[in-house]
């Protein structure tokens, strides 16, 4: 009866990709059904990662993460736990032998967000590889189901795409982190006094972040493509809504992209792959 465990633990990964983001979920099943429950299990790892830096407010958010990196850790080393999303999170690290490297520096941006309000160059870099590009590259593991020569060719693609990703994000979110949780990830920016320079600056970068990341996106193998590119367009088209208001819109409010124009992309998107143009 194993395998009812297994399955289980699978649904509740999907259930936190599905409540906690709609246009990821939705992305996911765009992928290879051999592809969707790992990716979800990688999700679900990750959000309860985040939930607790970000959510847990009334606890001691330290010691929660601590207890839940040693969890992990003892799940992947006993291929078992009775947390259902980190059982499911293990099962999909020995399955595709993700790199427990990948998990140490995710895990360090985590606790880096325990007290770290403002980042230099140094620090941003290595808060968005660990918070971020580890993640593509877990996915990657998973998307190139044992390749490791495909793997390494598309890296440094794969990192592109989770920085692109992260830092849309933190565009987007910069009212709930800056007002709700007094961070500024941005180095050397001011939000007090958000300038429309600074706005572009961050812009270019992450727009080098998207064409560095579509290239990959194109040498994916086939089960994997269709899925992280609808991702790719979802996250470009907010990122374009960004970039065309002003500063103070940013700061004031979440951006985000209507159902309809999601649905659009989906299609669009779906005539691509059909006449293999991605």
């Amino acid at each position: 009866m194993i395998g009812l465990f297994h399955s289980s633990s699978e649904e509740c990964s999907q259930v936190v990709t599905r409540r906690y983001s709609t246009s990821f979920a939705s992305a996911i099943r765009m992928l290879h059904r051999d592809l969707r429950a790992p990716i979800c299990n990688i999700y679900g790892f990750v959000r309860l990662a985040d939930e607790i830096v970000d959510t847990f407010h009334e606890y001691d958010k330290a010691t929660l993460l601590a207890e839940f990196k040693k969890d992990t850790y003892a799940a992947i080393a006993q291929g078992i736990s009775l947390n259902p999303i980190l059982h499911s999170f293990q099962r999909t690290v020995n399955q595709y032998g993700i790199d427990h490297h990948l998990i140490e520096a995710f895990f360090r941006s985590m606790e880096m967000d325990l007290s770290q309000k403002k980042y230099d160059n140094r620090g941003y870099q290595a808060y968005i590889y660990g918070s971020a590009e580890v993640v593509g590259l877990m996915c990657l593991y998973v998307f190139c189901e044992g390749d490791r020569k495909r793997y390494a060719s598309l890296e440094s693609a794969a990192r592109s795409l989770g920085a692109a990703f992260q830092k849309v994000n933190f565009l987007r979110d910069i009212k709930a982190d800056f007002n709700g949780l007094s961070r500024v990830y941005f180095p050397g920016c001011d939000f007090t006094n958000f300038t429309a320079t600074d706005k572009r600056k961050i812009e270019a970068d992450i727009l080098e972040d998207f064409r560095a990341a579509y290239a990959g996106i194109q040498q994916l193998p086939l089960k994997a493509r269709f899925g992280v590119y609808v991702a790719y367009k979802y996250y470009l088209s907010l990122f374009k809504k960004i970039r065309s208001l002003e500063p103070k819109r940013v700061l004031e409010s979440r951006i985000r992209i209507p159902n309809y124009r999601k649905a659009m992309i989906v299609v669009r998107a779906g005539v691509k792959n059909q006449l293999r143009l991605i």
